[in-house]
């Protein structure tokens, strides 16, 4: 007999159990919770290490030195200091802060870890005497050699998510922007674990209350793990998850490690496709300037904008930005941290935005060569999240002035061809170091950078390299050697015929070497190039620092060869350099996010070309901007100012070239056009318009120009080529390489001494 089951019995008469369904259950959501735990915690801990080493790298442009006799106008010095963030005021009381009083500077110069160094904050007093830099005293009053400030933030090379942040420590981080945000943020933050059950149900009855969203509930750790683990999706499953991965984090991490991620995670604005996190590096986009030199005001902006980076962004919305401040200034007055008239005073203050972002990445042509530079020394990921601080000889003062030169030319330009572009690349002769590029005619624009990447036939730009591989055979050629400038065919290796016809569309005879550079006669450089051969004229080419493999033809005697002016800067760097080969160089030191120094990047030129030939083929140069197709440049540089360049023009005036130097600088200025048209443009009438009015302004130095070695004078007459004596007609003082010099002496009578022209004035 089978006995029936009892009414309360847990087991069926099939033997279903629902103890042991239950207990199954139990089982596969412990597991379940175990695995969703462990998922948690890994996501938490991953994202604690990110957030502890993710660091962009920083790209600094030079440090201003401040020495005496430093080329500096009081105006560039003040604009320098707005531009690193320093704010005037009559007392000059903490680093970052300056007055000027006519002439007179009193400077109290920020801390700054550079290469060399760290260097402490100290006060300064600097005297200018119209375009120089006078005098210097430290705060004792004593003369000092010289002194610099600390160096701008170019750009940055920043991960792909295209996040940007300036790590602090929360031992870095002022008392005053903890105590502000804690209190704002999260009043209880010291003594919850994660999530806060009375700030839940206080803002619960708030909402209620108001009949909409009006407080949130949301430790900072929750709001921590929210933007830097999960997303902003509105769920009940996204709220479990932050508040397990909140308690979590609270028991891994310290109270003062969570602040600390806190404050350099936020999310706090954005400036073009990138996104701002952490109060510091905020701090330098809205108002230029370190964290700890905010005052109260401005801190409470950026606390307050926590609640919603965009909706109250201080540019777009001033007035929305200024009311939330004033929100958070009075939560302080209730907790009694302010007295009525301090709060008064406070809400009264005005924003005190910068005028733009100092993360705006003004200086795009430039940084992108750096860029190039790093890509090929260091992976990107290490570029991205690393923090290093690249050290570079960009100088903000030159590159003002290119883009000043390059607006005023092109403004008188411009009616006559509206898509003209331009290229610069200004350098240091006796460095290498690339001070200034100009990428197109709006500098401030991150497109196409012509600078780097704009491959245009060179025209006459050409001519230096052939003139001085003929200059380099002292028992074949001097300058006054003649070359014929008539009419020549000549045949290519495919057997067409390539004829080459003077820009007047004339000839000129019998003329010698420095006529026909002066003046960029086109057939005399065809003959003289085919003489010396192409392939001596390509070896010189590649000595002078051209990399880019080019045709051997005859017609790259006269500039066919395209090339970028970043190119053609490395070739005339060179000529200015008195043959000493130098790489270009933007980065001059790298450190750790520590201030630890990783790499130095020292120039080690290398003699390529004999510099008594570069001697003579410098003197050349001067008489091409004094007499020949380059002397436009004196239409605003002084008469009596030495200057060596040559001009180019491409065919069908498609291409406007300038390249020269003076005093510390070489400069290559391009113009033309994206689509290859024609601009009705000489190299005298275009890119050398730009040159002259940056050296104008870029140097008072001249160009040094001195006999060398292996480098002999003599007086001869220009005519005939015959040695003469200083007071005859058409006499020339003019450079040979030793043994050289002609020994014929022409006819002339004896006259009282009579220095013609400015062939004296060449020497110092």
């Amino acid at each position: 007999m089978v006995k029936k089951a009892s009414k309360g019995s847990a087991t069926s008469a099939t033997g279903f159990s629902w103890w042991g369904l239950f207990a199954k259950l139990s089982i596969v959501f412990l597991v379940l919770m175990v695995v969703f735990f462990a998922y948690c915690d890994a996501k938490v801990r991953g994202a604690f290490d990110r957030q502890r080493y993710e660091q962009p790298a920083k790209v600094y442009a030079r440090p201003l030195v401040l020495a005496t006799g430093a080329i500096l106008t009081a105006y560039e010095l003040e604009s320098e200091l707005a531009e690193i963030g320093y704010s005037s005021r009559r007392l000059v009381d903490q680093p970052g802060s300056y007055y000027r009083q006519g002439d007179h500077f009193t400077i109290y110069l920020r801390p700054f870890d550079f290469a060399d160094g760290p260097q402490p904050a100290r006060k300064i007093e600097v005297d200018m005497n119209g375009t120089t830099v006078g005098v210097v005293r430290n705060k004792l009053g004593d003369r000092i050699a010289e002194e610099q400030l600390d160096p701008m933030v170019i750009g940055g090379v920043y991960p792909g998510r295209h996040e940007d942040r300036l790590m602090l420590s929360l031992a870095e981080s002022p008392q005053m922007l903890i105590e502000t945000l804690v209190q704002v943020e999260d009043q209880h933050f010291y003594r919850h674990f994660g999530i806060s059950p009375r700030s839940i149900v206080r803002a619960m009855l708030a909402n209620i209350k108001a009949g909409r969203t009006v407080q949130g509930g949301s430790t900072l750790t929750q709001q921590l793990v929210k933007n830097t683990i999960l997303s902003n999706e509105r769920s009940l499953w996204r709220k479990a998850k932050e508040a397990v991965m909140s308690i979590l984090t609270e028991m891994h991490y310290s109270k003062d490690r969570i602040l600390e991620a806190y404050i350099n995670e936020v999310y706090l604005g954005q400036e073009g496709n990138r996104a701002i996190h952490g109060f510091g590096l905020a701090a330098r986009h809205y108002y230029n300037r370190p964290l700890n030199e905010l005052n109260l005001a401005q801190t409470a902006m950026l606390v307050g904008l926590v609640k919603g980076p965009s909706y109250y962004d201080p540019w777009r919305h001033p007035e929305r930005a200024k009311t939330r401040r004033n929100i958070v200034l009075n939560e302080l007055a209730e907790e009694g941290w302010l007295t009525k008239e301090q709060l008064t005073a406070w809400q009264n203050e005005p924003l005190e935005l910068a005028k733009t972002s100092a993360l705006a990445g003004v200086y795009p042509a430039y940084v992108d060569l750096v860029r190039r530079q790093l890509s090929r020394d260091y992976q990107s990921k290490e570029l991205q999240s690393s923090g290093l601080r690249i050290f570079t000889p960009f100088d903000p003062v030159l590159q003002r002035r290119a883009e000043k030169a390059t607006v005023k030319s092109l403004q008188r330009l411009e009616s006559r061809e509206k898509d003209l572009e331009v290229a610069m690349v200004v350098t240091k002769v006796n460095s290498g170091d690339v001070v200034a590029v100009i990428g197109g005619k709006r500098p401030k624009y991150a497109g196409f950078n012509r600078a780097l990447d704009a491959l245009r036939p060179i025209g006459s730009l050409a001519k230096p390299a052939v003139f001085l591989a003929a200059l380099n055979q002292p028992t074949q050629y001097n300058l006054l050697t003649k070359v014929s400038d008539e009419p020549v065919s000549i045949t290519n290796a495919n057997g067409s015929q390539w004829k080459p016809a003077n820009y007047d569309r004339k000839s000129h005879g019998e003329v010698p070497l420095h006529t026909a550079l002066a003046h960029s006669y086109n057939i005399a450089t065809a003959r003289l190039g085919m003489q010396v051969g192409l392939d001596k004229v390509m070896a010189m080419f590649q000595r002078l620092g051209i990399q880019r493999p080019l045709l051997e033809v005859p017609s790259m005697l006269l500039g066919s060869a395209e090339l970028a002016p970043i190119e053609v800067a490395a070739m005339y760097q060179t000529l200015a350099a008195d043959g000493r080969y130098t790489p270009l160089r933007t980065i001059y030191a790298i450190t750790d996010n520590k201030g630890e120094l990783l790499a130095r990047y020292p120039q080690k030129p290398r003699q390529v070309v004999n510099p008594a030939a570069v001697h003579l083929l410098q003197y050349a140069m001067l008489e091409t901007v004094r007499e020949g197709t380059g002397k436009g440049v004196y239409q605003v540089l002084p008469k009596d100012y030495r200057v060596a360049g040559k001009t180019g023009t491409s065919n069908n005036t498609r291409d406007s070239w300038f390249a020269g130097f003076a005093g510390d600088y070489m400069a290559v200025v391009w113009m033309g056009t994206d689509k290859n048209t024609s601009t009705g443009l000489t190299g005298a009438s275009g890119a050398l318009t730009v040159w002259r009015q940056f050296m104008a302004e870029a140097s008072t130095e001249q160009m040094p120009f001195s006999p060398v070695d292996g480098v002999e004078y003599e007086w001869v007459d220009g005519l005939s080529g015959k040695l003469s004596q200083s007071w005859c007609e058409n006499a020339r003082y003019m450079p040979f390489m030793s043994g050289s010099a002609p020994r014929e002496r022409g006819g002339c009578a004896p006259e009282p001494e009579k220095v013609w022209g400015w062939f004296r004035s060449v020497f110092d």
